[in-house]
């Protein structure tokens, strides 16, 4: 198989194309809130939701059904002409959409159709169902044509989601397939079908998976606890560490049991400590739980800031509340109070919560 030389990664692939780019920015998305833009009672809801979500993400594919599709496509480019708020470089809530997959008789026109119209503000294009670098590379040297032709001057960034055991095999190379490439998304529902996993669940547990502790005092039959074990622990945090060693972005994708509020927080924050930076809301319920479980906490955020400030070039080891922090802790909490400070910048309440930690940590240093 050959491969283009270096040098030449970074250069356009279209002439008149915009430049890529040498560093995916990160811009706070705890919450990727879908929304079908042919459904009439969730397109009145957007307007009201641009500053409460982080990304709002107009649907074309599987919850989209066939005979709707082009009422979809046509409702994302109305919807965007309609609230210019919404989208683009310094907005509040960015704007997503989750084209067609691409063995589909949809997808082209999907992106025909929506890179003239609405490329200016449309933030990230998300590719269902990769499998490898070459689906990448086939979307990254059309959407390169059709941003040349719309005279665009930022390129449209790429999502992938994985859904099969094949893109999970090829995680590490479609996340260095292209310099346009922002993030992946776990599809754990496609995922577990193709991977003949016995659950029908949408994300989330199951009481099958588990562990059980040792018999007590050698009695095989008497009462043993048990407990539940996280099915996509594994996978999320190979998805992780493909993300990072790219520069680009782990995100949980959907749980889909709404009225779990519990389970999805739980299986949210296991993603976030794991090193996700976001997770998709299939309803208005789950993004006021991403919002909270992908912010960190004040007292997180206070220690962090102790130990940031007591470290000072970064190199030794100190003593904090008896316990030693070092270079390495001091990494970990550089990458706290960073999201920290990118949150505050969009959520004033996350600002006035963080800001009030102050005294307490100049307190705490003294």
């Amino acid at each position: 198989m050959s491969h283009k030389s270096p040098k030449d990664f970074f250069a356009p692939l279209a002439l008149g194309a915009p430049a890529p780019v040498r560093e995916i920015p990160f811009r706070p998305s705890r919450a990727i809130h879908f929304f079908d833009p042919s459904n009439p009672k969730m397109v009145d809801k957007v307007p009201a939701m641009i500053g409460t979500v982080d990304v709002l993400l107009g649907n074309l594919e599987d919850a989209v059904k066939a005979d709707h599709k082009v009422a979809a496509r046509e409702g994302l480019v109305a919807i965007s002409h309609a609230t210019p708020e919404l989208g683009g470089p310094g907005a509040t809530t960015q704007l997503w959409t989750r084209i067609n997959s691409l063995d589909s008789p949809w997808v082209l026109d999907d992106l025909t159709t929506l890179v003239p119209a609405i490329g200016r503000r449309l933030d990230v294009v998300m590719v269902p169902k990769v499998e490898g670098p070459e689906d990448i590379a086939y979307i990254d040297r059309i959407l390169a044509q059709l941003e040349a032709k719309a005279g665009l001057d930022r390129p449209i960034l790429v999502h992938a989601i994985l859904e099969t055991a094949r893109g999970m095999a090829n995680v590490e190379e479609i996340c260095g397939a292209s310099p346009r490439m922002q993030g992946l998304s776990l599809g754990p529902a496609d995922l577990a079908a193709d991977r003949r996993m016995k659950t029908t669940r949408v994300g989330g547990g199951h009481p099958g998976y588990l562990i059980r502790e040792d018999p007590v005092d050698g009695a095989i039959d008497g009462p043993r606890a048990t407990f539940q074990q996280d099915l996509w622990h594994y996978t999320i945090a190979r998805m992780v560490d493909a993300c990072a060693t790219h520069g680009i972005y782990p995100y949980y994708g959907p749980f889909g049991d709404i009225a779990d509020t519990v389970g999805c927080e739980d299986q949210f924050r296991n993603a976030f400590l794991l090193g996700c930076v976001g997770a998709w809301s299939l309803h208005p319920v789950q993004i006021a739980i991403a919002n909270r479980v992908f912010s960190p906490s004040a007292d997180d955020i206070a220690h962090a800031r102790r130990v940031v400030a007591a470290m000072g070039d970064g190199t030794g080891a100190v003593m904090l509340d008896g316990k030693m922090e070092d270079d390495a802790s001091l990494k970990q909490c550089l990458v706290l109070v960073e999201l920290a400070e990118q949150l505050a910048a969009i959520d004033p309440e996350l600002k006035r919560l963080y800001d009030a930690l102050e005294p307490e940590q100049r307190e705490g240093q003294a």
